[in-house]
């Protein structure tokens, strides 16, 4: 039986933001307080290519705090391919701790399809 699933990413697991770092190869993540303009935000900072500022996650509470300029200083679609590695790095250490197996597949469009494969069939 097949489910499609939409998911509104929360960033809340800091080992699934590093594998989604190395996926996306960018420098591993580090914890401090940093400056986004003219505010400062403290977490876990995150450098997006092109970005003249990084992300700065508050594990917590799952919020992303950043400073692009409105696209000025960083282009919006590299947050969102991070926050797609973010989701399939969760789901797939989630998948994996139950005891299921897991199938990624990037589709055209750019999305990707996972298949978890649990006993008795994929869920």
């Amino acid at each position: 039986m097949s489910h499609i699933v939409e998911v509104r990413t929360e960033v809340r697991d800091i080992a699934a933001v590093r594998s989604a770092c190395r996926r996306r190869k960018l420098a591993e993540p580090t914890m401090g307080t940093f400056q986004l303009f003219t505010t400062k935000a403290t977490g876990l900072g995150v450098q997006l290519p092109q970005w003249r500022f990084p992300i700065v996650i508050d594990l917590p509470n799952g919020r992303v705090s950043y400073d692009n300029f409105e696209g000025r200083w960083g282009k919006p679609e590299e947050l969102n391919r991070f926050l797609q590695a973010y989701a399939v790095e969760k789901a797939t250490l989630e998948s994996r701790k139950a005891g299921h197996s897991v199938h990624e597949k990037l589709l055209d469009d750019g999305s990707v399809k996972l298949t978890v494969m649990v006993a008795g069939g994929a869920a």
